[in-house]
């Protein structure tokens, strides 16, 4: 079983901030964006059967299908800051063999809440991040860690947490944090890169508006068309009020680009689920 320390420094000015060290001996690597695999020279050379005509009809791509994805790559191995400001996470691996190899929270003194604290979680290994598959259309994953266990979602250079019922409550260290919110790059970081941020939401913007088109003629006439309707309202509504707490986010935009992502991936999954079905039925 996996050992968790925890170290608590309250942040007062007569206080220095002290960092706990984290054996990464067991992390794994990040791996390189992009990457694909080759075949190696000289196998298989036979002429290749051709596709009976079933087989190819079957493999055509879906004309209302939507091609969006997020790379989870992005995410990994970068400093990642709640709300570009506060604590650190950072992610090694990759897909179900993702870990954490570190993670600090900055929170308030429970004896004293006008005063900042910092708790930084570590372990004798990195910590294991649970896959929990892609039930919205992103990534999903459990931290499983003692008194603070919380889930995330990876967008591009980011993870978003939800909101938790209450906030996480070091005894110990006489310190409360929450890690809900979306965890992404250094407000200051984002200097310069507006219009690449810009060309993402965009992106992801154009995908949901197709996605929804899809969805509203599969669903027209039927209950579930005012679910969609509603759960989307939802989801963008819930957008709006985390990227309020982003720093500086007037000036780059990089939350609303990355809730812009977790939008069109809960619409992707909805239409490839509704089109799967579909499907299923014929």
């Amino acid at each position: 079983m996996m050992r968790f320390w925890i170290a608590g420094v309250v942040l007062a000015a007569s206080v220095g901030a002290a960092q706990a060290q984290l054996d990464l001996s067991g992390a794994v690597p990040p791996t390189r964006s992009g990457a694909t695999a080759r075949a190696a020279p000289g196998l298989n050379t036979a002429e290749p059967a051709q596709p009976s005509k079933a087989s190819a009809e079957a493999r055509k791509p879906d004309k209302n299908a939507v091609d969006f994805s997020v790379s989870l790559a992005s995410a990994v191995g970068q400093p990642l800051k709640l709300n570009g400001r506060d604590g650190e996470l950072t992610l090694w691996g990759r897909d179900r063999a993702l870990k954490i190899a570190k993670l600090t929270l900055a929170g308030e003194v429970i004896s004293d809440p006008t005063q900042k604290c910092r708790i930084d979680i570590v372990g004798d290994q990195p910590i294991e991040a649970k896959s929990l598959g892609r039930p919205d259309g992103l990534a999903r994953y459990e931290a499983e860690i003692p008194v603070c266990t919380f889930t995330f979602d990876v967008v591009e250079g980011a993870a978003l947490v939800p909101a938790l019922n209450a906030a996480c409550v070091f005894k110990a260290a006489d310190c409360r944090a929450s890690p809900g919110g979306l965890w992404g790059p250094d407000a200051a970081s984002l200097a310069g890169e507006a219009k690449a941020i810009a060309q993402a939401r965009t992106h992801a913007d154009d995908a949901a508006a197709r996605l929804l088109k899809t969805l509203a003629a599969r669903l027209k006439g039927k209950p579930e068309a005012d679910d969609v309707e509603r759960d989307e309202a939802d989801l963008i509504n819930r957008g709006q009020e985390i990227c309020r707490d982003y720093d500086q986010e007037k000036d780059h935009g990089f939350c609303a680009s990355r809730m812009a992502q977790v939008r069109a991936a809960w619409l992707k999954a909805r239409a490839d689920k509704l089109i799967h079905e579909t499907k299923a039925q014929d």
